[in-house]
C-alpha cells in the first residue's frame, strides 16, 4: 500500500516521460550510438535492480552477477529444450523460467545470507557469484565452458541494434517502475529504517527479516530478467560472458556516483559511466581502465554523496543565502 503517493506519481511521470524520449532516439542515431544506448539501458536496469536492496536497505551485494548468469543460462537451456517451438514462444517461456529459477535461488540463500551484515554480507554474495560460475563452468550438461546459442527473436524488418535497444528500454523502465512502487510503500520506508538502524527498526515493530527477504528475491528476479535480454542480444553465451565481475562492481559504482539510496542515483551514475567509458575513453584502450579508475576515485572523493548530493548541497546553500538576504 502506498503511503506517499504524490512523490511516487511524480517519479513515475518523470520515468515515463524519459522513456518516451529515449524510445524515439534510435530512429535518429547511428548504429554505434544505439549500441552505446544499449549499454546505458542495461546499466540502468542492473543498477536500479541492485538499489532495491543495496541502496534502500544498505545491504550492499558484491554478487549480483550470480543472478545475471544464472538467468542467462536458465533461459538458454530452456530455449535449447524448446528448439522446435516458435522463437518468440521459447523466449517468453525461457524468460519466465529464468525469473522462477532466480527467485528460488534467492529464496534458498536469503535466510542464512541475510543474517550477515556489512562487509560480511557483501563478501558472502561475492562467494555466491563465484560458486555459481564454477558450477556452470564445470557441470557438463550446463555447457558453461563450451557455451550455448540463444534463438534469434529479432523481426526481419527491424535492425537488431534497435530491437534490443527497445527491449532493454522496456526492461529498464519496468524495473524502475517497480523500484518506485517499493520505495514509496511501507516496505520502502521499512528498508530505510533498516538502513539507518536495523536493531532499532526491529524493536519498533518493523518486520526486518521479511522485508529483506522479499526485496532480495525481487532484486534477484529483476536482475535475472534484464540479464536474459542481455544474453539474448549476445546470441551466444559462455560462463565467462555472463558471470562477469564488472557487473558486481559497476552496479555499486553507479549508485555511488549518482547518489546512494535513491532511484535516480544509479540512473545518473550509469549515464556518466557509459558516456565516459564508451565515448570519452572509447579509443584510449591502452589506458582505458587506468583513466576510468582515476576519474572514479576523483569523483567519489570530490562528491562522496554523488551527483544528487551535490545538487542537494547546492540547493541548501542557495536557500540559506536567500534566508540571510531576507533577514
Amino acid at each position: 500500500m502506498l503511503v506517499a503517493p504524490r512523490p511516487a506519481f511524480i517519479a513515475l511521470g518523470l520515468t515515463l516521460a524519459a522513456a518516451a524520449l529515449l524510445a524515439i532516439l534510435p530512429v535518429f542515431l547511428a548504429p554505434y550510438s544505439v549500441r552505446v544506448g544499449q549499454l546505458f539501458l542495461l546499466a540502468v536496469g542492473l543498477g536500479v535492480a541492485w538499489t532495491i536492496l543495496g541502496g534502500f536497505s544498505g545491504y550492499w551485494s558484491f554478487g549480483n552477477a550470480a543472478f545475471v548468469g544464472t538467468g542467462a543460462f536458465a533461459a538458454a537451456l530452456t530455449q535449447v529444450a524448446m528448439g522446435q517451438s516458435p522463437a518468440w514462444l521459447a523466449f517468453l517461456v525461457s524468460l519466465a523460467v529464468a525469473a522462477l529459477v532466480n527467485a528460488l535461488l534467492a529464496l534458498a540463500i536469503a535466510w542464512p545470507i541475510l543474517r550477515l551484515r556489512g562487509i560480511y554480507f557483501a563478501i558472502a554474495m561475492l562467494g555466491v557469484s563465484q560458486v555459481c560460475f564454477e558450477l556452470v563452468s564445470n557441470i557438463d550438461w550446463l555447457h558453461g565452458a563450451i557455451g550455448l546459442n540463444l534463438l534469434d527473436i529479432v523481426p526481419g524488418s527491424v535492425p537488431p541494434e534497435r530491437f534490443y535497444y527497445w527491449a532493454l528500454l522496456v526492461g529498464a523502465v519496468a524495473i524502475t517502475v517497480i523500484a518506485i512502487g517499493i520505495r514509496y510503500s511501507r516496505i520502502g520506508y521499512g528498508l530505510i529504517a533498516i538502513r539507518e538502524d536495523e536493531d532499532t527498526a526491529r524493536m519498533l515493530g518493523v518486520p526486518t527479516t521479511r522485508y529483506k527477504i522479499v526485496t532480495f528475491v525481487i532484486s534477484a528476479t529483476l536482475t535475472a530478467m534484464i540479464g536474459v535480454i542481455y544474453a539474448q542480444n549476445l546470441g551466444y553465451i559462455t560462463a565467462n560472458s555472463v558471470y562477469r565481475n564488472d557487473f558486481n562492481l559497476n552496479v555499486i559504482v553507479y549508485s555511488l556516483l549518482g547518489g546512494m539510496g535513491t532511484i535516480a542515483g544509479p540512473i545518473l551514475g550509469a549515464a556518466v559511466m557509459t558516456y565516459v567509458t564508451q565515448v570519452v575513453l572509447g579509443e584510449l584502450l591502452d589506458i582505458h581502465m587506468f583513466v576510468t579508475g582515476l576519474l572514479l576515485a576523483v569523483l567519489v572523493l570530490a562528491a562522496p554523496n554523488g551527483i544528487i548530493g551535490i545538487y542537494d548541497a547546492t540547493r541548501l546553500n542557495l536557500r540559506r543565502r536567500r534566508l540571510d538576504a531576507g533577514g
